[in-house]
């Protein structure tokens, strides 16, 4: 459907963002043009998804809808079992609980917030193994998402206990980069050998496809349906938002292929999100994430929603715009190091741009720096990222290329302004994932 967007003035951004302590999350959409804040959720559905809504069976226990998902899993991620959850996060709780101890450490391709999160509150702690071009924004690395086998092996060996190791494709705090079907073939091996078994944050894997075949040798006459499904294979499960690739407005699901493993799930998803059979979801829901996932395997899709990115990406580099490269899957990154050389990282740039570019035309952005890192719990300092980055997150089938140009017209004019801000001090945090809901002022 198309939706009214509404412009503002600069007097009215400036009590919106007052209002809102200087946290775009805080803000009211309503104030917002053009929402660049996430992809998660925000995409818009097609005829065919809001067709299956009609055909929602509401039933509490063996939906139709949800045996219409199941295979649709099936079919193109290739799991076993599939255990829906009401989105991601409740995916990542439930595996976090069935399979980590305290003491235990779970590396991965860098951290995610609330994957990171729930480790954590389960008792382990998080072991990054990427491969270091993922730190660097101006590398020109293909696959900035692949694991260091070195590192990987290293906490293989000196971990007291490694319950699994948590693969994301793509990645997003490294700006949405890729992570190659040879790596992942190599990292199979290591892990098989260790008997340590791979669980992949599958948000965003068909993008991640997507990039094997435009990028590795030997993929470009295959299929993104085709790559998906040899790229799962690798893996012994996966955590899912299926509001990013799947194309629909709330839900998840686990997967799993060990029988006990599912087993545990099912009982844990029946205390926390609802029945094996809808973990949260109404059945209409279920509907449309089946469908989605018919249509986001579909290569024309994927051209068109990772051009659009590429667009953007492309546009703000002709102007002199640092972001990071390559340009990612879901969204493009803006180096906040580089547009506030001079700010020190306790006076949180990345936010700090964020702000500017609402500010600037009413452009919603997400801050991925120091404040999304968090604190250290054991020493409660900063975690301190080498990235600090703002991410430009595009919806799926909602914006036109007009959207795009204003978007950079907005970055360019924050990029050139003479005058630099000094930044933020924080005046509020809360307790769990503070980005979200943190107050800021200016320095």
């Amino acid at each position: 459907m198309v939706e009214p967007i509404k412009k503002t003035t600069q007097a009215q951004r400036e009590t919106a963002l007052r209002a809102a302590g200087f946290n775009t999350f805080l803000l009211r959409s309503e104030d917002v043009y053009i929402d660049l804040l996430t992809d998660s959720g925000t995409s818009a559905m097609s005829d065919w998804q809001w067709a299956g809504l009609m055909l929602g069976d509401e039933a509490y226990a063996g939906s139709k809808n949800f045996y219409h998902l199941e295979e649709a899993v099936h079919k193109h991620y290739g799991y076993k079992h599939l255990i829906p959850t009401h989105q991601g996060r409740g995916a990542e709780h439930i595996l976090s609980q069935i399979m980590i101890s305290p003491g235990d450490t779970v590396p991965g391709n860098m951290y995610f917030t609330t994957t990171r999160y729930h480790q954590e509150h389960a008792g382990a702690q998080f072991a990054d193994v990427i491969i270091d071009e993922a730190h660097d924004p101006t590398s020109p690395h293909l696959f900035k998402g692949d694991i260091d086998l070195g590192k990987l092996e290293r906490v293989l060996k000196t971990a007291k206990h490694v319950p699994y190791l948590c693969v994301a494709a793509t990645v997003n705090m490294a700006g949405g980069q890729p992570i190659s079907m040879k790596n992942l073939k190599a990292v199979r091996e290591l892990c098989s050998r260790h008997g340590v078994p791979i669980m992949m944050d599958a948000t965003r894997a068909v993008e991640n496809a997507w990039f094997i075949k435009t990028r590795e040798a030997g993929y470009a006459d295959k299929s993104c349906a085709e790559i998906l499904r040899e790229f799962c294979s690798y893996t012994d499960g996966c955590t899912m938002s299926g509001k990013k690739d799947a194309l629909v407005n709330i839900g998840g699901w686990l997967s799993l292929n060990d029988d006990k493993l599912a087993e545990k799930a099912r009982n844990m998803v029946v205390i926390y999100e609802g029945l094996h059979t809808y973990g949260g979801m109404a059945g209409r829901d279920m509907e449309a994430m089946a469908r989605g996932i018919e249509e986001s395997v579909q290569d024309e899709h994927m051209r068109a929603r990772v051009g659009q990115v590429e667009y953007l990406g492309e546009l703000l580099q002709s102007y002199g715009v640092p972001v990071v490269v390559p340009i990612g899957g879901h969204a493009v990154y803006l180096d906040a190091r580089r547009f506030y050389p001079g700010m020190p990282q306790d006076n949180f740039p990345a936010q700090m741009l964020a702000a500017e570019l609402y500010l600037d035309a009413g452009v919603r952005v997400m801050e991925r720096g120091v404040v999304s890192a968090g604190r250290d719990a054991k020493t409660g300092k900063h975690h301190y990222p080498k990235l600090e980055l703002v991410r430009l997150t595009i919806p799926r089938r909602v914006y036109t290329q007009a959207h795009m140009d204003v978007v950079a017209e907005s970055v360019v004019a924050v990029h050139d302004r003479a005058e630099k801000p000094k930044g933020l001090r924080m005046t509020y945090e809360p307790e769990y994932l503070r980005f979200f809901q943190a107050r800021f002022e200016p320095i």
